[in-house]
């Protein structure tokens, strides 16, 4: 595999960006930057597109992560890049900073989250009436990209402890909370919302140590059956869902994007995509089929058994869709973040090539 090359997208002059909720929502004014619809992005999310909200709350995040782009830690839970920095990267903006950085306060559930950002917005029309110029204008918020990345660890939680049907209780309330999150936001002036759906945690190599399963539960590709037929009936119940909401706000783009058809294909198929490791952690501990132990995660070291261990990363984590067995590697984010802006994975279409110079 070739490697992978990339701009600084910290080159471009006079940009502004603005930090908000924790990694877990962004926004960053796109005035200066290539030709693209969209002023700004904000996103909610978890770990999966956190680029260093939690670790602005609980600053303890040490090597090897960020060592394949950054050379350093930089707050994301991978090697490299998360999904949200391709995404930026793709739409010509900035690397995307947390707003925790800023304000030292703890990441926040979807609610709180959604709670913050009204509290930005009556912020920004409320300088803006003083003539604060350093912040964007009030209508960037109908001019941008609202994106969710959220609900693998409402699912995985306590996956272990109360199974599947259990989960399944209450997965419609987290999918009410999304498409109500994405009502209030419409309500504020927002028109463009991409759902991510929910990635296929039973290839995770994390999962597959930790969720009890026979054998017979684990399909040729070595991912469980069981657990990600699970993931689908949410994906689609999500589905479902937001083609009900698109009735409701019809003027607004309300898109499903299958990202988790492009992760279950990275972790069946890696050499398919110039990979070679589907189901195995490149940071961690233990070797064999998934290199995972629960007992100590990525960059730890802990006593076990009476000898001291330490989670170490691989050589070559550009050969890797699992980082630390929870998190994809800067690798696989690129990948899927290019297969969905090729615009087969967004349900309805998508016209991002007519608003943005990809």
């Amino acid at each position: 595999m070739k490697p992978l090359v990339r701009m600084s997208l910290w080159s471009y002059s006079k940009v502004i960006t603005w930090v908000f909720l924790a990694a877990i929502l962004f926004m960053v004014d796109t005035t200066q930057c290539k030709n693209c619809g969209f002023k700004a992005i904000f996103n909610f999310g978890d770990s999966n597109t956190d680029t260093g909200g939690y670790w602005a709350a609980f600053p303890a995040q040490g090597p090897p992560h960020g060592m394949t782009f950054f050379k350093k830690p930089v707050g994301r839970a991978t090697d490299g890049g998360v999904i949200l920095d391709f995404l930026a990267q793709a739409l010509g903006l900035p690397f995307l900073s947390p707003y925790l950085q800023s304000i030292q306060a703890c990441p926040f559930s979807l609610q709180i989250q959604l709670r913050q950002m009204k509290e930005f917005k009556v912020k920004v029309d409320e300088l803006q009436h003083k003539g604060q110029t350093n912040l964007p204008s009030p209508d960037v918020f109908g001019k941008s990209l609202y994106t969710f990345y959220i609900g693998q660890n409402d699912f995985t939680g306590n996956l272990a402890r109360i199974g599947i049907i259990g989960v399944k209780e209450f997965l419609p309330q987290l999918i009410s909370q999304i498409v109500s999150t994405i009502k209030e936001i419409y309500a504020l002036g927002g028109r463009t919302f991409w759902v991510l759906n929910l990635a296929p945690i039973g290839c995770y190599p994390a999962f597959l140590v930790e969720l009890p399963h026979n054998t017979s539960d684990i399909h040729q590709f070595g991912c469980l059956i069981s657990y990600n037929n699970a993931v689908v009936d949410y994906n689609n119940m999500l589905k479902a869902a937001l083609a009900k909401t698109r009735e409701e706000i019809c003027d607004a783009n309300v898109v499903y994007v299958d990202s988790h058809a492009v992760l279950l294909d990275l972790f069946q198929h890696p050499t398919s995509h110039g990979l070679k490791y589907g189901t195995k952690a490149c940071c961690g501990y233990g070797g064999g089929a998934y290199n995972f132990n629960q007992q100590v995660f990525c960059g730890n070291t802990k006593q076990i058994n009476g000898t001291t261990v330490t989670a170490k990363a691989c050589e070559d984590p550009e050969y890797y869709v699992s980082w630390d067995g929870i998190h994809t590697t800067d690798a696989a984010n690129e990948l899927t973040v290019y297969a969905i802006l090729n615009g087969s994975y967004f349900d309805p279409p998508f016209p991002l090539h007519h608003l943005c110079d990809i």
